[in-house]
């Protein structure tokens, strides 16, 4: 969901602040801090009239993104079939639909839609998009989403937090993009060995221009990445390694060696959160030296990220200590 303009009402973040338990004292310096903000525009030597605001937040301030946290923290889905997920201004619900009946998830765009115009957000239905994710064999052709009477455009790829999705979630288009985004970076690479840059240098630059565009949201999507995709697509994007290693002149680490160090540090941090979502997935069996194995009927499912960090973790020599919990969770296929 896209919002299109943001009127950040004072008196709502005031009010917003003052149901999420902030002392009033707070409430009423918040208030003052948004209310009555002179502003005007400097370009050269001439400036403009000064214009009090009302609305919104200052831009670059470092509360802006806490106010609008606590603007949105009411937010929250009224089916459990459905998931809000917020990340500063950018908005996704995720919706399960089960025995065709889409009801609960359209209800919940509906009072979506109404819970911005009543809190003074504009959404803008013409960049919102919807991708529908379906492996069954008989696919149903589904109703297009509408929010205030405008249709939502469906589409077969969307970006989402940097992350290319994709509705059969091979992640051939994000490792394309990715290997776009590297190739360019290497030519800045050759640049610095041009220029006679020391080897620690230019480590440094590919380590954090180029190795970070490689591995972005790694853990996510390279063990889920096809059979194909892997072969062509991860091939693209390690010859991309293997052309850095040339060019700085040293060993690089592998993408496969990365990403399972990775996912066994991501894994950990799971298995010694309690407070995390997915912390009950990683059980202890009772001998206490493997974690419990998850069942599943699909490659598509055995190839996911959580699955594939128990494996991870139940392949290491000895497993670190980790939580027990008293009962285990099994994924399944939808």
């Amino acid at each position: 969901l896209q919002f299109s303009i943001q009127h950040n009402h004072p008196p709502t973040a005031h009010t917003q602040t003052g149901q999420s338990g902030a002392e009033h004292f707070l409430c009423n310096w918040l208030l003052d801090f948004l209310t009555g903000r002179p502003q005007a525009v400097r370009v050269g030597s001439n400036t403009s009239s000064i214009t009090t605001l009302n609305t919104g937040a200052p831009q670059g301030c470092v509360l802006s993104p806490l106010l609008f946290t606590l603007l949105t923290h009411d937010c929250t889905p009224e089916h459990t079939s459905n998931l809000f997920v917020k990340f500063a201004d950018d908005t996704t619900v995720v919706g399960l639909i089960s025995n065709n009946d889409e009801s609960h998830y359209r209800s919940e765009v509906s009072r979506l839609a109404s819970w911005c115009k009543h809190n003074n957000l504009s959404l803008n239905a013409e960049k919102t998009k919807e991708i529908v994710v379906d492996f069954r064999r008989t696919h149903t052709l589904h109703t297009p989403l509408s929010i205030n009477g405008t249709a939502v455009e469906r589409v077969s790829s969307t970006k989402f937090l940097g992350v290319h999705v994709t509705e059969d979630l091979s992640w051939s288009t994000n490792s394309a993009s990715l290997a776009r985004k590297a190739n360019q970076r290497l030519y800045f690479l050759r640049k610095l060995r041009r220029a006679g840059a020391p080897t620690p240098i230019m480590t440094t630059f590919y380590r954090g221009a180029i190795e970070s565009i490689l591995t972005s949201c790694f853990t996510v999507w390279y063990g889920a990445c096809t059979a194909s995709c892997r072969k062509e697509k991860n091939k693209t994007l390690q010859r991309i390694v293997r052309a850095a290693e040339k060019i700085v002149g040293t060993s690089l680490p592998s993408l496969q060696d990365l990403y399972s160090s990775r996912l066994t540090r991501k894994a950990l941090r799971l298995a010694g959160d309690p407070s995390h979502p997915l912390h009950s997935f990683f059980s202890l069996l009772p001998s206490g030296r493997r974690l419990r194995s998850l069942g599943s009927r699909t490659s598509r499912l055995q190839d996911s990220p959580i699955h594939q960090a128990v494996r991870m973790l139940n392949s290491l020599p000895a497993l670190p200590p980790v939580p027990i919990l008293p009962t285990a969770h099994t994924l399944s296929s939808s």
